[in-house]
């Protein structure tokens, strides 16, 4: 009665594992946070605006702008000793999406004066 001698084959199965376990690159993540690159362009105030229109246009202070330019605008602002105030101002029709990542920006740019304005106009909910 002879039997078949499976250790080399498990050996061998053992080996390739541990080889192809060594060359399989690390999946690598990357975490991209917009950066700011640039003075802001547009006049910093004691009292400044960030509005999203229906559109989901962003502006400050009723200048229109783009996300990059925004995080300009922040970094300039936070920048300064006296930080002057930012109130956020949404649109009832502005999407969610937009206003969530407005506010994920002005918190990483480190602004510390921070008011949610007009949530009054919202207190009742109607169903259109």
């Amino acid at each position: 009665m002879s039997e078949l001698n499976i250790t080399p084959l498990i050996d061998v199965m053992l080996v390739l594992l541990i080889m192809f376990i060594m060359v399989i690159p690390i999946a690598t993540h990357s975490l991209l946070i917009p950066l700011p690159n640039a003075p802001g362009r547009f006049e910093i105030l004691e009292v400044n605006t960030v509005h999203i229109d229906e559109s989901d246009r962003v502006f400050w202070n009723g200048l229109e702008l783009d996300r990059q330019e925004l995080l300009n605008q922040l970094a300039s602002a936070a920048k300064n000793t006296d930080q002057p105030l930012v109130r956020f101002e949404p649109d009832a029709r502005a999407s969610y999406d937009k206003s969530a990542r407005t506010l994920a920006l002005i918190k990483d740019s480190g602004v510390r004066r921070f008011a949610f304005i007009g949530n009054e106009r919202y207190r009742n909910f109607y169903a259109e």
